[in-house]
């Protein structure tokens, strides 16, 4: 293992793209460069909160650096680890649609790239480590709450095994900043900290877009527009760091295949998401990693009661980047990737081949409508359209596959069939009428027993699920519209004479559509008693159950001599596949509060159950070298994997 001082540094990025000329740091368009070279700005007192051992051993850092008093110093950027040059760096982005010119990273300061005793190359930032030339009117610093969420889940997300930039410390400080959470003029002073992200790259979509040209719709134009030597030295250093697999004598060739398994990536990404009822929350695109991981968390949530249209994102008043539509938005993302690269590729053939692979029936109807976005580009090196093409032909294609792939794990089921979408749809839409928790109901599948007496399975399974479904006034609460009939029915009406008027209040038409809906729901359960909502759930539940067993009794006879065995082979499938413990958000809050208070062990104990995502240990084992009296009382509130009651929902922007 190495020292903070003997660490193996080579930063390669810096070395091969260009550097911004200006060392000044201060607020600025950067012109013609990807880097801008920045210190850290110190915080006051920086404390170490928790860290990660795995993602710390990437680094060959092991416990005894980590707990030496200076590790603190070096995992805040008040001081510098030898080797380390840091910088910070240029990219642009869509955000909720609309290109938004020079964005970069305004909090996030590079430190350089690590060579392990493996070989292995990891870029390590500093996220909220002070001002940069990206900075725009922000302060450079992030604060607690949003700092320990982005650690919590990053790691959450790796031990679920979904590709992701990995955190290796999180830290707070005695430096203060004014944030006003909401935007409701109740700003407040919050505690300063900071978080070290650990990835190859931090390379993303938008990085591409500074060489964007004007924008004919909103105006923003790429810094670098119009330099294609610098586009094609990225392209190159992408590709020979990253996908060295790929070869050819043909540059086009080599680039326009380094796209596409860009694209594949993205498309098997998602694919984990929507999989572990997981939403990023701002997908705009420079959120989305060449790497095909998750990054940049910010109001992201994991699914409690099944709504595929909640919004975790308070900024997202349109309802774009909910679980419903974040398979569509991130193929529409690749396509202006396509469009930043079209200077050196035909886009025709990239979007040829995002139609051949992109496509399935899971979600049909939603995942076309991003389709129709497809166009503008930059001048021609790739052929804008060959890429484009290649993202309508092949991204569903392979979202698909990657889905179906992981969702036969999750079904306990070993050969497909045609017919399994529809089982798995109606499971989603029986989740969302009983109002039933996403992780749990999942989680309590593998329960499921299959004997000779169909009728007693089911009776047996019933109650089980029934626990994970909302009561009466959970659900009525849930479907309790946000507007009267008559205020919406106006705004139908006016919406015929001017389609424009829903974005003028803020609004979206997916929002009036679903508000009509819980108003047809709301009233149906007007009068309704427990007792009626357990009925309703028993039945639906019931429906879904048989149709269930008699798929799992095509693959598996209870009369068969190894039925046993292979019967614990499919719980054993599944439950390496539906987690136990995910990472809900009040669960986060109340770390967050704690450290707040300097009481770091809460968020210390939430690391090590985040670890064990698929664990059947009880949590006393789990948390065994945690003080067992504070270990007794998450356990005895079921704290890890009860849902939140509606007081304790916590509102994301």
């Amino acid at each position: 293992m190495k020292s903070f001082e003997t660490l193996n540094f080579d930063n390669l990025v810096l070395r091969t793209l260009p550097l911004d000329p200006i060392t000044e740091n201060y607020v600025r368009q950067v012109k013609n460069a990807c880097f801008s070279k920045v210190k850290p700005t110190p915080l006051e007192n920086p404390q170490m909160v928790v860290y990660s051992k795995t993602a710390m051993n990437l680094l060959d850092l092991d416990d005894e650096q980590l707990k030496r008093k200076e590790a603190a110093e070096y995992l805040s950027g008040n001081k510098l680890m030898p080797g380390s040059e840091t910088a910070s760096h240029c990219y642009c982005g869509h955000q909720f649609g609309i290109f938004a010119g020079q964005l970069g990273d305004g909090a996030a300061i590079y430190l350089g790239e690590i060579l392990n005793n493996k070989n292995e190359r990891w870029e390590i930032q500093l996220k909220g480590a002070g001002l940069t030339p990206y900075s725009r009117s922000a302060d450079g610093r992030k604060v607690l709450r949003s700092t320990l969420r982005e650690f919590l889940c990053s790691e959450a997300m790796h031990f679920l095994g979904v590709p992701t930039t990995r955190a290796g410390s999180c830290l707070v400080s005695d430096s203060k900043v004014v944030r006003d959470i909401f935007y409701d003029g109740n700003a407040k002073l919050e505690r300063c900290a900071v978080v070290l992200r650990i990835a190859q790259s931090f390379i993303r979509f938008g990085s591409f877009e500074i060489f964007r040209p004007l924008d004919r719709d909103y105006g923003g134009i790429g810094p670098s527009f119009g330099r294609n030597d610098i586009l094609i030295k990225m392209l190159d250093y992408v590709s020979d760091t990253f996908y060295p697999h790929i070869k050819s004598e043909d540059k086009h060739e080599k680039y326009e295949n380094v796209f596409k398994e860009i694209v594949n990536r993205t498309a098997r990404l998602v694919a984990g998401w929507q999989c572990n009822g997981w939403v990023h929350g701002v997908l705009n695109t420079d959120n989305m990693s060449i790497l095909g991981l998750t990054i940049d968390y910010g109001p992201y949530g994991f699914l409690d009661r099944y709504d595929p249209d909640h919004i975790f994102n308070g900024s997202d008043t349109s309802g774009r980047y909910t679980y419903r539509n974040q398979v569509d938005i991130c193929e529409w993302n690749c396509i202006k990737l396509a469009e930043a690269l079209s200077s050196v590729l035909d886009l025709n053939q990239l979007k040829d081949y995002v139609k051949q692979n992109f496509k399935n029936e899971y979600n049909k109807a939603y995942m076309e409508k991003m389709m129709k976005k497809l166009a503008e580009a930059l001048s021609p090196v790739l052929d804008l359209n060959q890429l484009k093409d290649y993202v309508k032909q092949n991204f569903k294609n392979e979202y698909n596959r990657a889905y179906m792939e992981k969702m036969m794990k999750k079904f306990g089921l070993k050969t497909s069939q045609e017919s399994d979408i529809d089982l798995f749809n109606e499971f989603f839409e029986t989740m969302y009428e009983t109002g039933a928790d996403f992780t749990n109901s999942f989680r309590k599948l593998s329960l499921f027993d299959i004997t000779d007496n169909k009728d007693e399975d089911i009776k047996k399974f019933m109650s089980i699920i029934l626990e994970q479904c909302a009561s009466v006034d959970e659900i009525r609460g849930f479907f309790k519209p946000k507007m009267p009939k008559e205020t919406l029915d106006k705004l139908i009406s006016a919406m015929e004479d001017n389609p424009g008027i829903l974005e003028y209040f803020g609004l979206s038409e997916v929002f009036v559509k679903n508000q009509l809906k819980f108003i047809e729901k709301y009233e149906k359960l007007k009068g309704k008693t427990s007792e009626d909502k357990k009925a309703l759930d028993t039945e639906l539940w019931s429906t879904w159950f048989n149709k269930y067993r008699e798929r799992i009794n095509q693959e598996m006879d209870p009369k068969s001599e190894n039925f046993d065995a292979i019967k614990a082979e499919r719980v054993k499938l599944m439950n390496s596949n539906n987690p136990r413990f995910i990472l809900r958000n009040h669960i986060a809050q109340d770390a967050i509060e704690n450290v707040d208070k300097n009481d770091f062990t809460g968020a210390n104990m939430l690391l090590r159950i985040l670890e064990n995502p698929f664990s059947d240990e009880p949590v006393e084992k789990i948390l065994s070298d945690f003080d067992q009296k504070l270990v007794k009382e998450k356990v005895d509130s079921n704290f890890y994997e009860k849902p939140p009651l509606p007081t304790k929902c916590v509102k994301l922007t």
